[in-house]
């Protein structure tokens, strides 16, 4: 545990920099590195404890973050005016640190909504979603009809339009319309919807009988569909969305919590907008949870490819195959291929706002966000939206931005998404609900509105990573019983679904 008279923090014996944990003034003596600072070190930010020569990588986790674009000195401020990327050769180790996971004997249980083909929920919304962004205006009025008259329907979380701005300027078929089409019928099928109405214009590239028989689903009581253009317009497609709804309100209301053992939670694992503490505090501490989660039955879903990349070695290490320690890889060289087809890199994150909060290339923020994903096996890798079947430690490869990557992932069928901010991101994903964990005490007590859960405590010196992952795990039961989330609170959730959109828009 750290100490809070602490100026730094040293994360591996043979690393070149520590992190400060408070601001540093220049000529500070940080007296367990024997080092003395040369100028200003913001807080977040790295010291080189150490000499670099020019051209040398740069180590933080044991594990290379960049190289020297010049020669740097012990006290030195070590960030991207002196260190940038570079080409290195990864040893994959596939399979050297799979091991067996030690399940609990006992699994943890949360008040569950279980549903009729053995599903369980965590929350119990009516969906109302689009084929095309044509219909999203009648999507919304449908929506909006409800707000503020669910009064004598406690048991619905609500009745939620996710709307979108593909469907139509592109191919009938190909890659483009699979992947929305997956991530529409993954939505669809979510148990988090107790019913869903799919709307549609009519004469749009995303044929809903497409779409329907593409992902194998079928209309039923639950899942009704019509066009604007059958309807007779706007007007009559807005009051039919309306009476269906109005139909469904009582039987959904009818539904009861019970408990339900942890093998039924599946989450989304999420960053965005991280600092120099990401990779130390809430990043292993959500870590901490998953591994409790995966040895308690339940599933965690690892995303944001542009975001572990540099760090793959990491997780090709845990999979529990060959196989699937390659089929992560093949994503890998697909980004490549994709960014070098967009004339774009694979650096173009961190974001301004990360590195001013100390993270310097890509390299040293994936290696900080793939601890999000603990330490248990990789037991599977799955493709954007793909319904995810297996339990445990799980990849889906995504973009690194949150409301595409974590749409992908409830698709998937994740029913909470859990999401680390250094920075202070304000994010809710209806109707999976969101929790928002900070990496430090200032930006908790600074945005206490909407940060969920604080991590900070570990930088303070009052908790261990252990402690905090356990607080953690306990909160992902609460929520998933029906606690409410800050992002709730607000609404949050309507406006960040977000299907990755592939391909020429014509």
């Amino acid at each position: 545990m750290l100490q809070a008279a602490d100026l730094t923090i040293r994360l591996h014996a043979d690393d070149d920099v520590v992190i400060a944990r408070v601001e540093l003034p220049a000529g500070t003596m940080v007296q367990k590195e024997n080092v003395r600072s040369a100028v200003r070190i913001p807080a977040g930010h790295k010291i080189a404890v150490r000499a670099v020569a020019k051209g040398k990588p740069v180590l933080r986790y044991n594990q290379i973050i960049g190289f020297a674009t010049q020669d740097i000195a012990p006290g030195d401020h070590v960030h991207v005016h002196n260190v940038a990327m570079g080409d290195f050769q990864r040893d994959y180790a596939f399979c050297a640190l799979r091991k067996d996971t030690a399940f609990v004997a006992q699994p943890a249980t949360f008040m569950g909504i279980k549903r009729p083909d053995g599903q369980v929920a965590t929350r119990n919304y009516i969906g109302i979603l689009t084929s095309v962004n044509c219909s999203a205006t009648v999507a919304r009025m449908i929506a909006e009809h409800f707000k503020n008259r669910l009064d004598d329907y406690p048991n619905v979380d609500g009745v939620v339009a996710l709307t979108h701005k593909s469907g139509c300027g592109m191919a009938s078929e190909g890659e483009a319309t699979d992947l929305l089409r997956r991530t529409i019928a993954g939505y669809a099928r979510h148990p988090n919807f107790f019913s869903s109405q799919l709307v549609g214009l009519g004469c749009e590239a995303n044929q809903i009988n497409s779409l329907l028989a593409a992902q194998q689903l079928k209309r039923s009581d639950k899942l009704v569909t019509f066009t604007i253009q059958e309807k007779g317009g706007t007007r009559k497609a807005v009051e039919n969305g309306i009476a269906r709804v109005k139909e469904m309100l009582p039987e959904a209301n009818k539904v009861k919590r019970q408990p339900m053992p942890a093998s039924h939670l599946m989450l989304g694992l999420q960053c965005g907008g991280s600092d120099g503490y990401s990779g130390i505090s809430a990043n292993p501490a959500l870590g901490a949870a998953v591994d409790l989660l995966v040895r308690n039955g339940g599933t965690a879903i690892l995303s944001e490819t542009p975001e572990i990349y540099g760090a793959e070695h990491l997780l090709t290490r845990r999979a529990v195959s060959k196989e699937v320690g390659e089929k992560l890889i093949e994503r890998i060289h697909w980004w490549e291929a994709y960014t070098q087809r967009m004339g774009n890199e694979m650096n173009n994150n961190p974001s301004p706002g990360n590195k001013a909060g100390g993270l310097t290339t890509i390299l040293e923020k994936s290696l900080g966000a793939v601890a999000k994903g603990g330490t248990t096996n990789l037991v599977a890798v799955y493709e954007y939206a793909e319904p995810v079947t297996a339990h445990g430690f799980v990849y889906m490869d995504t973009p690194g931005y949150d409301p595409v990557s974590a749409t992908g992932q409830v698709a998937g069928g994740a029913n909470i998404i859990c999401f680390t901010t250094g920075r202070g991101s304000a994010y809710g994903c209806k109707p999976a609900p969101s929790l928002k964990l900070a990496t430090n005490t200032p930006l908790f007590s600074h945005q206490e509105d909407d940060m969920d859960f604080n991590c900070g405590t570990i930088i303070d010196g009052t908790e261990t990573i252990a402690q905090a992952g356990e607080r953690f795990f306990q909160l992902i039961l609460e929520t998933a019983s029906g606690r409410k989330t800050k992002s709730e609170e607000f609404g949050y959730g309507d406006d960040e679904f977000a299907p990755w959109q592939l391909g020429a828009t014509m």
